[in-house]
């Protein structure tokens, strides 16, 4: 399947911010201007827009549009291709020299003469994309047949850009912004000024493709932005919204055979995953059926549930992770938020109220408290357990062993120990984030690295404790650190078999301080919250059978549509979770049990109640 991008662009002589906010709303993301100034960037900026420049002198630019001796120019002063789309006015040699040495990413032609600029971009050692404004489907069409990979459309609606998608044969059609999709945000960061890097980051998803219009996003108290009769939400016309995913995996295109092949039993590759990942459109309900498919095959019909509680003892950390809105500073630092740190008797008193309430766990979680000592979490192991001697403890993510072994002196293994003698049940698998090296330092500079983190999940897998995994997405990550993520949970499972679950944790970006600076995407779209839980599904088949929808996250209505791309489990009732609230997510702190079974039973499935290691205790 062959790509066709698009970019919904307008041509300008200035800019003012109320007019970029009214084009942006009718989806426009960049305007080109050739001698932009300082007010029209900052206009730009404000109102979600990119600015392509006319000349090298137009600094601050998001990119530039330019001729042969002004890309050789930029290039020179080690601007990077992607940043540049090279006018092909001039000379063929003018013009493929400048091609050839900038390493432009678009060729922009006219609608005239785009047989010729096609001929350019298929010489060995080009890698460049045939661009051309077009004004209408029929003449879209036609550049497309003569070798245009790259429409810039000028005042399109979302029905004539559906008219052109259903017309486009075996192409794909992918919408992008100003840069060519795949621009990594590690590339992004080092070269962008800021407000061309936040906007960017606020009109893209993890491919760098341009993200839907739709103002959902998980843990915003809003309608699902997906079709009744798809998983996708890509699209936004009437065709899309009211017509069907193709049956199976006849949508799949070049996924095909690594889907075939899921279904016989065969786990993907590395590479493999992050293919999936890079599903669009009628791809997702493809790789969600399989998902679908493997779920029923590996655990049927039942859609588990847990009585449990959420206990964070503190809400005071010293570590300096991005994407926490939970976590506080002393006072003195004027952060949002009281700092906290609850006794032993209020947390043992917490866990008793659950306990009468019918929880059967408490999930342990907090900062990591400066005062802290790896005694601490003992005592509060060994003062709930004295209380409570049947309530199963479920506590203390890879970072707080980690920092509580180091603490102390102790090696990791003898402090899990210490633990499980206390009475520790299992862990969470948590502070994982993205395990991606890469990723952690930029997300969670200071935390555990991924080693680290897999060092603390295997002892305590040797030593019988059970963990869930987690992957939290939707920020700074992209397809290949997802696949990367999936592979480390793989082979730690491959040597252990000590996970219990898998639970895709959505990124809440409103009160996240690093969206709050610019410095990261807004949460996931709904496709990537579809493919991440489906694509684990996939990953795990036949390691870990069990994968969790956080309706923390997504609601009820969103984990209920997760239950037919992979998911068998719906979490716990939680009773007074904080966390993501401090994000900004606006659904509830607590479900019950009731309302898990009446949004299991809608979905067509057969509600269970287990307990934290997935024992069936009640059908109902």
């Amino acid at each position: 399947m062959n790509r066709i991008t698009f970019l919904r662009a307008r041509v300008a002589d200035a800019l003012a911010e109320p007019t970029a906010t009214s084009r942006r709303r009718d989806g426009t993301t960049a305007v080109e201007i050739a001698d932009p100034s300082g007010a029209d960037l900052d206009a730009a900026h404000g109102g979600g827009l990119l600015i392509a420049g006319g000349s090298p002198a137009a600094e601050d630019t998001a990119t530039w549009v330019v001729g042969a001796a002004d890309a050789l120019e930029l290039s020179d002063r080690g601007v990077p291709g992607w940043r540049i789309t090279l006018s092909a006015d001039g000379g063929r040699e003018e013009v493929l020299d400048a091609l050839a040495r900038s390493g432009a990413a678009f060729l922009r032609s006219k609608r005239s003469t785009v047989g010729g600029a096609a001929s350019l971009a298929s010489l060995p050692g080009i890698a460049t994309s045939v661009s051309v404004f077009v004004d209408n489907v029929d003449q879209a069409l036609a550049a497309v047949g003569e070798g245009a990979t790259d429409l810039v459309l000028r005042d399109w609606g979302a029905e004539r850009i559906g008219e052109l998608r259903s017309r486009v044969d075996e192409n794909q059609l992918v919408e992008r912004s100003l840069f060519p999709i795949g621009l990594e945000i590690d590339e992004a960061r080092e070269q962008l000024s800021t407000g061309v890097f936040e906007t960017w980051l606020n009109q893209v998803d993890g491919s760098g493709a341009v993200r839907p219009r739709y103002q959902w996003a998980p843990g915003k108290d809003q309608a699902l932005p997906v079709p009744e009769h798809r998983f996708s939400a890509e699209w936004p016309d009437e065709t899309w919204v009211d017509g069907h995913a193709p049956e199976g995996i006849s949508g799949a295109g070049a996924l095909a055979p690594i889907l075939e092949r899921s279904l016989d039993g065969h786990r993907p590759t590395v590479s493999e995953l992050e293919q999936l990942f890079g599903a669009r459109g009628d791809q997702i309900d493809a790789v969600a059926y399989v998902a679908d498919r493997l779920r029923s095959e590996a655990v049927g019909d039942t859609v588990t549930y847990v009585v449990n509680r959420n206990i964070n003892y503190t809400n005071l950390c010293y570590f300096k992770c991005g994407f926490c809105a939970f976590s506080k500073g002393p006072r003195s630092l004027n952060l949002r938020g009281e700092p906290y740190l609850m006794g032993l008797d209020e947390i043992v008193g917490n866990a008793k109220e659950a306990w009468d309430r019918g929880a059967i766990e408490v999930t342990l979680q907090g900062g990591i408290h400066p005062d802290f000592t790896g005694n601490f979490y003992v005592d509060v192991v060994k003062a709930i357990k004295a209380e409570l001697p049947d309530m199963h403890i479920h506590g203390f993510t890879p970072l707080e062993v980690w920092q509580g072994a180091e603490t102390l002196g102790i090696p990791v293994r003898q402090f899990l120990e210490e633990l499980k003698e206390a009475g520790l049940g299992t862990l969470p698998g948590t502070a994982a984030e993205i395990l991606d090296d890469d990723i952690r330092r930029h997300l969670c500079p200071d935390k555990v690295r991924s080693s680290q983190w897999a060092e603390v999940m295997i002892t305590a897998h040797e030593l019988g404790l059970r963990t869930t995994s987690t992957i939290m997405f939707g920020h700074i990550d992209h397809p290949r650190s997802w696949a990367n993520h999936l592979e480390v949970i793989r082979r730690i499972q491959t040597r252990t078999g000590g996970f219990t679950e898998m639970v895709p944790l959505p990124f809440v970006h409103m009160g996240s301080p690093i969206y709050l600076r610019g410095r990261s995407r807004p949460g996931p779209t709904w496709d990537e919250v579809v493919l991440i839980h489906a694509v684990s599904r996939i990953a795990f088949d036949g390691l870990i059978d069990n994968i969790q929808a956080s309706w923390v996250k997504l609601g009820l209505d969103g984990g209920q549509r997760l239950l037919d791309a992979g998911c068998n489990d719906v979490g716990g009732t939680l009773m007074g979770e904080i966390i993501t609230r401090a994000a900004g997510a606006e659904h509830g702190q607590e479900v019950t049990p009731a309302e898990f079974v009446e949004m299991i039973e809608g979905a067509g499935r057969t509600p269970a109640l287990r307990n934290t290691t997935y024992e069936i205790l009640d059908r109902v």
